[in-house]
């Protein structure tokens, strides 16, 4: 995909792995202006790690810009850890990173999973929250849940064949229990292919128009195994969230103002769920991009993400 519409390649200034707990070890980095508005970039997933690409959404003469690899993700240690992996854990890193380089308050910048990471750690700690960019939101309810291991066949019947064929067919009853059971073995030749499986059809579901290059970032073995058996794991656990919900908790941010970026056919995290943040969020705007899915990259996602951190720029 040509991608003229994002700041230019950049590297970062400072990087660094930073010790959490339970024997995890975090991957993080600085772009752009030491001295500029700190935003925190969230990748997706759980567990698919960021890249350099998302450096690209901001521009480096303002931000102080903040990547870091979530638990058992990207270039974090160790890959596909999911020991003392869950949301409050991440939540609890997100701290940790902050206090650790002197940032005050931060904007959020989060699509897919990272939406809903930056909902948990706002409510949270909205006290540190400048505002938030979100993008194809997921609120990692069942619904949502279900409709990823079953209900994306009716768009995508052959992703989803594929996806449930490389199970016995005695065990595609249980998607997530039979995946979540390879995933976990120890065996490379066992919890790989699976991986890849999981990863494949996710990568194939996330854009409007088909996008081999998209397909076979999603099937790197890295970013396979961490997303794959991450995201299999906070799944099985309702994504580790308050049972009340992120939508129960919404008072808590009700002052906050959010840019909710939708595509209009986004398969993996359908507009419905956008459209009940926002109209539940006094501070949020929604705006859907009529001719994108899921994926940040898509142009008219990229163009629209980019239009929202300046108007937060400009606040």
């Amino acid at each position: 995909m040509p991608r003229g519409d994002l700041f230019p390649d950049i590297a970062p200034y400072e990087t660094g792995l930073l010790p959490l707990s339970g024997g995890h070890v975090m991957y993080w980095e600085q772009v752009g202006n030491p001295r500029g508005q700190p935003v925190l970039f969230l990748h997706g997933g759980p567990g698919a790690g960021a890249g350099a690409v998302h450096r690209r959404f901001f521009d480096p003469a303002h931000w102080r810009v903040v990547i870091f690899d979530q638990r058992g993700a990207g270039r974090s240690r160790p890959l596909g850890e999911l020991r003392d992996n869950t949301t409050p854990h991440l939540v609890g890193d997100i701290e940790v990173l902050r206090r650790f380089l002197g940032i005050e308050k931060w904007l959020l910048f989060g699509g897919s999973w990272g939406s809903t990471l930056a909902l948990a750690y706002a409510q949270e700690h909205p006290e540190r929250v400048t505002g938030c960019v979100l993008r194809g939101v997921f609120l990692g309810r069942r619904d949502e849940v279900d409709w990823f291991l079953t209900g994306l066949k009716r768009v995508f019947p052959d992703a989803w064949a594929s996806f449930a064929e490389h199970l016995p067919e005695a065990e595609r009853g249980d998607l997530l229990g039979a995946y979540l059971k390879r995933l976990c073995h120890p065996d490379p030749s066992v919890h790989l292919p699976a991986a890849r499986a999981w990863s494949q059809y996710e990568g194939s579901c996330s854009t409007l128009l088909p996008s081999p290059e998209t397909v076979a970032s999603f099937a790197q073995d890295r970013t396979a195994l961490g997303l794959a058996r991450i995201e299999a794991h906070y799944f099985a656990h309702d994504l580790f969230l308050p049972p009340e919900g992120l939508l129960g908790r919404i008072d808590r941010i009700a002052n906050i103002p959010a840019e909710i970026v939708q595509g209009r056919y986004d398969m993996v995290c359908p507009p419905e769920t956008a459209f009940e943040l926002a109209a539940a969020w006094p501070g949020a705007r929604l705006t859907i991009v009529p001719d994108a899915g899921h994926s940040a990259l898509e142009p008219g996602v990229r163009t629209a993400l980019v239009s929202a951190v300046e108007r937060f720029r400009r606040r």
